[in-house]
Order: C-alpha cells, then sequence, then structure tokens
C-alpha cells in the first residue's frame, strides 16, 4: 500500500484523526479539496493563498467546476435549505466563528448508539479543549454587543441565563480598547510560539473571524493539530478532489482523486489499508452516495445513506437601534456569549448567540489604498470611499445580529439525481421539509422579537422564514449516521462503516441528531475518540 491511512478531507473530523493516527506511527496522507491560506504576512513566503479580501479574490468554491473556482466559501442553494461549507486546509475552522463548546446532555438522550453518552465524550471534550487552547475574552475585552447580550438577559428578567461562551482564540490579557482605534490594528497583536511550535498572534479584535484572521489570532486546526501530525510524518495535499472508493480484493482501497492544477483536473490514483471520510457532512454523504449508486463500488452501504439530516437550528436576525449607543457588530470576536435556553423551558430547546460580520467594505479601502493605482476611475472611487469610511468607518454600527443554533428534527434526506430527470449529471439533492425545523425556529424568532423589544430596538420579521421559508445553515449534521446497525445507520459508535473493512466517517455527518449549540467541538470528541479506537 502507498499509504497506511488515507485521511479525505481536514476538517474537525479529518485534522484531529490524522493527526493522532501519525502521532501513533501510522503512515498518513490528507486529501484536502480546498487551498492552503494563510494571511498576508505568511502566505507569500510558506507558498499560500492570502486570505481573499477584494471583489476579484477568490471568494466561491464551485462543486460543478472545481478547477476554475477554488475559493473560500462553498455555498450550496438547496430548495428551503442553503448550506455554507469552507474549502480548506483546516476546513470550517477557518470560516466559523471559534466558538468550542460541549453539547448539552439532552442532546445524547437519544439517537445515538448506547456507546454514545455525554460522559464517554468528557475526556475527549476535554483533550479538544486543550490541544486548541480554548478560553472565553478575558473580562477587560469584552465587547460592545457582548455586554449588550448581558443587559438583554436582564432585561427579560433571565440574567442567570447569559454566559460567556469559550472560543477558540488566543488573547493577550493585558490588551484593551483605546477610543482612538489604536490597538484594533494588526501591528498591536503580540507575536508568540504556541504549543505545536507554530508562531501566532493575539486577538486585536478586528473582526474578521469568518474570513481569515490577518493577527493570526484564530486557533484554527492548520496551526495545531494539523502541524502536530505534520511533524509526525502526516502528508497534506491541498487542491486534492477524491471521486470514488474502490475496494481491492486483498484488503484495502483505491482512491481515485483529482488534483486541480493550472485551472483543469489531473487524475491519480492512491492506495491504502485504512480510508477516513471526513469531507463534512455534505461532502461525506455525496462520495458515498457516488460510490454506492453511481459508481457501483460500494454496493454494501446502508439504505440509511443519505437520511437523518438536519440543519442545527441555525437562524439569524438582525434588529436595529438606530439614535442608540453603537453596537458595532463588525468589531471583534464575531460571536462571544449566549443566552441559553438548552433546558426546553421555552417549549424549544436552543440558545441565543451575539452574531457579528466582517467590514468587507473598510477591507476593500484599506486594500486598494496599500498600492498604486493607475487606473483613473478606480482611483476616484477609491477616494470616494475613503471619504465615506471617514464620515462613516463602520457601516452598520446600529445593528445587532441576533444568532441562534436549536434542536431540529434530523429528517432531512440527500440523494443524487439528474437536474433534468433522464438528462444531465448527477447532482446532490437535499430534501428538507420546513416542519422538521418550524417548532424551533418559530421559538427563536419569537426570542429575538422578545429581546429586540425589552431592549428599546426595531424588530423586523424575517423574510427568509415567514414568506419563502429558506433557511441558511453553517452547521449541517448528519447523513452518515453513527447506528447500531445497517438498518439504523451507516457508521457504528467508532465511525466504522457497516459492511467495509477498514473504512471510517469522521465528521459532522455521522452526528444523528441536531446538538442546538456550534457543533465543533461535539465534531472534534467524536473524531478523538474514532483515532484512540482505530
Amino acid at each position: 500500500m502507498d499509504w497506511d491511512v488515507i485521511v479525505i478531507g481536514s476538517g474537525f473530523g479529518g485534522a484531529i484523526v490524522g493527526s493522532r493516527l501519525a502521532e501513533k506511527g501510522a503512515r498518513v496522507l490528507m486529501l484536502e479539496r480546498g487551498r492552503w491560506w494563510d494571511s498576508p504576512r505568511n502566505a507569500e513566503a510558506l507558498g499560500r493563498s492570502p486570505y481573499p479580501r477584494g471583489i476579484g479574490d477568490a471568494w466561491v468554491w464551485n462543486q460543478a467546476a472545481p478547477e476554475r473556482e477554488n475559493g473560500w466559501i462553498d455555498f450550496r442553494a438547496f430548495p428551503r435549505m442553503s448550506v455554507v461549507q469552507g474549502a480548506a486546509v483546516g476546513g470550517g475552522s477557518l470560516i466559523y466563528a471559534n466558538i468550542s463548546t460541549e453539547a448539552p446532555r439532552a442532546a445524547f438522550d437519544g439517537g445515538w448508539p448506547a456507546e454514545i453518552t455525554y460522559d464517554e465524550l468528557k475526556p475527549h471534550y476535554d483533550r479538544v479543549a486543550a490541544f486548541m487552547n480554548v478560553m472565553p475574552i478575558p473580562a477587560g475585552q469584552w465587547t460592545e454587543r457582548m455586554a449588550f447580550m448581558q443587559r438583554s438577559a436582564e432585561a427579560i428578567g433571565m440574567a442567570e441565563r447569559f454566559r460567556p461562551l469559550e472560543l477558540a482564540v488566543s488573547f493577550d490579557p493585558d490588551w484593551r480598547y483605546k477610543a482612538d482605534g489604536s490597538t484594533e490594528r494588526v501591528e498591536a497583536s503580540s507575536r508568540f510560539v504556541n504549543a505545536q511550535g507554530v508562531e501566532q498572534g493575539t486577538c486585536v479584535h478586528l473582526g474578521n473571524c469568518d474570513i481569515g484572521c490577518d493577527a493570526d489570532a484564530k486557533n484554527t486546526l492548520d496551526r495545531n493539530y494539523i502541524p502536530m501530525g505534520i511533524r509526525h510524518g502526516m502528508e497534506v495535499r491541498p487542491l486534492h478532489l477524491v471521486r470514488c472508493l474502490e475496494p481491492l480484493a486483498g484488503g484495502g482501497y483505491t482512491v481515485h482523486v483529482d488534483r486541480i492544477q493550472d485551472g483543469r483536473l489531473v487524475p491519480g490514483r492512491v492506495t491504502a489499508t485504512r480510508v477516513v471520510i471526513a469531507a463534512g457532512s455534505l461532502g461525506s454523504t455525496e462520495l458515498l452516495l457516488r460510490c454506492r449508486d453511481q459508481h457501483g463500488t460500494l454496493g454494501r452501504l446502508s439504505p440509511r445513506l443519505g437520511e437523518g439530516w438536519c440543519s442545527n437550528g441555525d437562524f439569524l436576525t438582525p434588529a436595529f437601534y438606530p439614535g442608540r449607543p453603537a453596537l458595532h457588530p463588525s468589531k471583534g470576536p464575531t460571536i462571544s456569549s449566549a443566552i441559553t435556553f438548552l433546558d426546553g423551558s421555552q417549549g424549544e430547546r436552543f440558545w441565543i448567540e451575539d452574531g457579528g460580520f466582517p467590514n468587507l467594505l473598510a477591507d476593500q479601502a484599506r486594500k486598494l489604498a496599500g498600492g498604486r493605482i493607475r487606473n483613473l476611475r478606480l482611483k476616484l472611487m477609491v477616494e470616494v470611499l475613503q471619504k465615506l469610511l471617514r464620515a462613516h468607518p463602520e457601516p452598520f454600527p446600529h445593528v445587532m445580529p441576533w444568532f441562534a443554533q436549536g434542536m431540529d428534527r434530523a429528517e432531512g434526506v440527500m440523494d443524487l439525481r439528474r437536474r433534468f430527470w433522464l438528462f444531465g449529471e448527477k447532482r446532490l439533492r437535499l430534501d428538507w421539509d420546513v416542519e422538521s425545523g418550524k417548532a424551533v425556529v418559530d421559538a427563536i424568532v419569537a426570542m429575538h422579537k422578545r429581546l429586540t423589544e425589552a431592549t428599546g430596538g426595531t424588530f423586523h420579521a424575517p423574510l427568509n422564514w415567514n414568506v419563502a421559508h429558506q433557511l441558511v445553515t453553517p452547521h449541517p449534521l448528519g447523513g452518515c449516521n453513527m447506528g447500531r446497525g445497517p438498518t439504523d445507520g451507516v457508521v457504528d459508535h467508532a465511525g466504522k462503516v457497516f459492511g467495509y473493512e477498514g473504512l471510517y466517517v469522521a465528521d459532522g455527518a455521522i452526528i444523528p441528531r441536531a446538538l442546538g449549540v456550534n457543533p465543533s467541538r461535539t465534531i472534534g470528541a467524536l473524531a478523538e475518540r474514532v483515532a484512540s479506537l482505530m
């Protein structure tokens, strides 16, 4: 065999399993469809792609034409549901909002194999938290939104439900905001070398968590688990898109993979004794569906493949506070705290978070201002943009992006369908019923409204839900669910695929129900457990 283990994907599942197996001495190859991205200070020296910032940068990953468009975000639009995914070495850790939290005990009350309980996962939760150096925002660095969240909980008489959240971010405890904004610059970040030997910086509240931290303060997987795996001999190949798995007669697998190079796909193949699929809820499920239903190489896969999908109840409602002190949603970590209703006291289980978004307008102006502009029209546009930003450096300072996750029902189904019945290429389809999420989303919207009105804001009913019944989730779960056997799951409690020796799935695709909270640490804990049993 070329390798002992091939890991497909480098997110919270793949990075952790691959690195832990390399640590055990296995020869590990990690195949990642996306690029190896990095901050501007590192990208050129390391031969990586700088984080996208400008209009013409590589923002879009196009699953139908990855050889042409292999950018930062993979946005998949399905009827009534859209899914946002990362495409990068480090997977979703590069685009998520840093939240690292354990799922509540209630999330394990049913739907899992008997071996998976909160107590069983607890040591693995702790291991992920320690390795990724998670911590809440230091007391002297609370953002305006975080303080507002605490006041909002008090305004509805539920102060005890507010809590700061742990973030996978490195903070300097001595850093403080200054009125002139001088500390909110990359230059104000303190450099250090982390426990895995990677140089990082400390958080200076740039607000760009979801599009890449220029200060290197975000503890993404490419700064901890993946370097640890590389130190133990793991090889990482970015821009490698796996097409099919084929079992070998004597054991092991051939992995058919296309390398993205110079605007084209270069086919190739590698072999390994064991294969770990960790391409995310959509990616892992689609790969196995294609192996079973299109290529016919894994015909014994469970009939439950593609079933049991959920959105984890993600929902966003912006509220407006004109004439009030600014909330600055573009400053500081994207999410930092929550008001929790995971006990079911509101009829459904969910929590409310303080959302945020990057100030791309200012980023673009700074980028353009940094170089010589020969085009007169563009130069005039930049000058106008800079004048606007001097007067209004932040476009939406009085917006509160109420965010939430909740426990919706895992009833979505994925399969492969032709676009025009008998014609065209088979594409992944997600069939999600509005009723699966209606109860919890309605409860979330009601709480968003209650919080907004209690704090003197203006609430606008979310038309995407009330009228179109269309949702967007960055936290897709399920599709290759854990189960007791092939009649009720695709993998067992250890991530082993039923019917195929040496084949595993280890990512959000194996989670059989909604968690009601950000899922990264649960995916990581499951991956730690899978690796410990391999």
